[in-house]
């Protein structure tokens, strides 16, 4: 026996009732994800702007400690902006830090995995630092994920096979002392 038009109405309502707002979650979920994701690398705010300019003409005189000072104040205005860790881990390594310059490579690294340049850059300041066998594994993570033409690849190949830098005792010629 068929059922009435009534009840087949009744059934469908309570059918899209019951559906409906989950389907409008699911829906939600996936806009946002999918704005988010397409969203790019952000603008740094104005005045971290202006600092990190500052720390940048800073490093290119020499000044690394004027550079790290511009950059960890552009940091403080826009934390959110990960290019000014690569800054500070540039000033770091041009300060002879390699230890600290690595931290600020694997914070810019825990906000974005695959970040090519940060990738690099520890794998550089890990060579620096005698650590070449753990630079080769981000040389391997960069090239399955960018590939060898890649210029993040490029450098930190060139940068492995130079080697860490030689670290000798230099005589002095009024004692005959070592110094480092």
């Amino acid at each position: 026996m068929a059922k009435p038009p009534s009840s087949r109405l009744a059934d469908f309502k309570e059918l899209f009732m019951r559906f409906a707002p989950a389907a409008a979650a699911l829906s939600l979920v996936f806009a946002t994800v999918a704005s988010v994701s397409s969203a790019g690398e952000l603008e740094a705010d104005p005045r971290a702007q202006v600092l990190i300019a500052q720390g940048e003409a800073a490093l290119e005189s020499g000044d690394t400690q004027g550079a790290i000072d511009a950059f960890e104040a552009a940091l403080a205005v826009d934390p959110d902006y990960t290019p000014i860790l690569l800054s500070l881990a540039e000033a770091a390594r041009q300060d002879g830090l390699q230890g600290k310059a690595i931290r600020y490579y694997r914070e810019a690294l825990a906000r974005n995995p695959d970040y090519f340049a940060a990738l690099s850059g520890e794998g550089e300041a890990l060579v620096e630092k005698g650590a070449v066998d753990k630079a080769q594994r981000n040389l391997a993570r960069l090239e399955s994920m960018c590939g060898q033409s890649c210029p993040e690849t490029q450098a930190l190949q060139a940068r492995i096979a130079a080697g860490p830098p030689a670290r000798f005792a230099v005589e002095t010629a009024e004692d005959g002392s070592a110094a480092n």
